[in-house]
């Protein structure tokens, strides 16, 4: 029984299929089959139900495995005892983020840090709240930065900044002449809004006081992207709201567009999100460091003043 073995059963179990486990671990099919088959003709018992698709564990692969997740964290952290020793920043960080804060953060970050600590291999994964939760439960992602809280017993958030909901006006929109908005001065009808499954679409709907099942304007486009509401507003009327680290790049005639809310200001709490026995605690610091500093010192959580936080 080896380590790789023990890695090889988790990634079948998780993926539920011996070519996807495969292609994970960067090996062949017919490696991975070999492999988890000597595995069992040494422990003398079956781990998976072949005849499944998905394939599921065995009775017995159930609590074999489980042991084996075990038994890898163990060996996760050696490693990280030695590198730590060492005074080395190295190995692999996996990262999910949520699509709306992806594209405001992580270029800053990522040129920083892969500048800074070249020895470390960043993957990261766009991903809803929903999916990252999954990932991380499953050991696929080491960390997730998302809106929080998630209130799942089995994750342990760590609060980094808040952020900001503005709205953004389309050049024909009656509040063009407001300096700031009240949420009720939003229109339904007017509003441009992400997919559903996207936290943050009903963090806008909460923002509005309106449920989330409520209907929208008659025609409807469902995207996934917030640089398409954007677009949407620039080339139609209407209005959405967009989190504040979108406005980064606007020009002068889009920031003439944007209003900012009446104190107390609707925000986002942002977070970095583990599995509570998570490993690689050292290079979750560094990237944790390498996230606030590219982050404007009044966003900061201890600069916490005069917002109303939306979930």
């Amino acid at each position: 029984m080896t380590i790789v073995q023990l890695e090889y059963i988790v990634a079948v179990d998780t993926y539920r299929s011996f070519g996807t486990a495969a292609e994970k671990c960067f090996i062949t099919q017919p490696t991975m089959s070999m492999q988890v088959q000597k595995l069992e003709e040494a422990l003398g018992v079956i781990l998976f139900d072949r005849s499944k698709q998905p394939v599921v564990p065995t009775e017995i692969g159930i609590e074999i495995i489980e042991q084996a997740r075990i038994i890898l964290k163990e060996s996760y952290k050696i490693r990280e005892l030695i590198s730590d020793r060492k005074g080395e920043v190295e190995g692999e960080l996996r990262i999910g983020i949520i699509p709306t804060m992806a594209p405001y953060l992580m270029p800053g970050v990522i040129s920083s840090f892969m500048t800074k600590y070249p020895r470390v291999h960043l993957h990261i994964w766009e991903y809803t709240t929903e999916q990252i939760i999954h990932e991380l439960k499953n050991g696929l992602l080491d960390c997730g930065i998302l809106s929080t809280p998630v209130k799942d017993k089995s994750l342990q958030e760590n609060p980094l900044f808040y952020e900001c909901f503005v709205a953004y006006l389309s050049k024909s929109s009656i509040l063009n002449s407001k300096k700031n908005l009240d949420p009720k001065d939003i229109d339904l009808n007017e509003l441009w809004l992400l997919n559903e499954g996207h936290c943050m679409r009903n963090q806008i709907l909460n923002i509005c006081n309106k449920e989330k099942s409520a209907q929208i304007k008659p025609f409807q486009y469902n995207t996934d992207s917030v640089e398409t509401l954007k677009r949407m507003v620039d080339m139609n009327k209407g209005v959405t709201l967009l989190p504040e680290l979108s406005m980064a790049d606007f020009s002068v005639k889009q920031l003439d567009r944007v209003r900012y809310f009446k104190s107390p200001q609707p925000s986002r709490e942002i977070s970095i999100v583990t599995h509570r026995n998570f490993l690689k605690k050292r290079l979750i610091s560094i990237l944790e460091q390498e996230i606030m500093a590219t982050i404007p010192r009044r966003m900061h959580t201890k600069n916490k003043k005069e917002i109303l936080e939306i979930y």
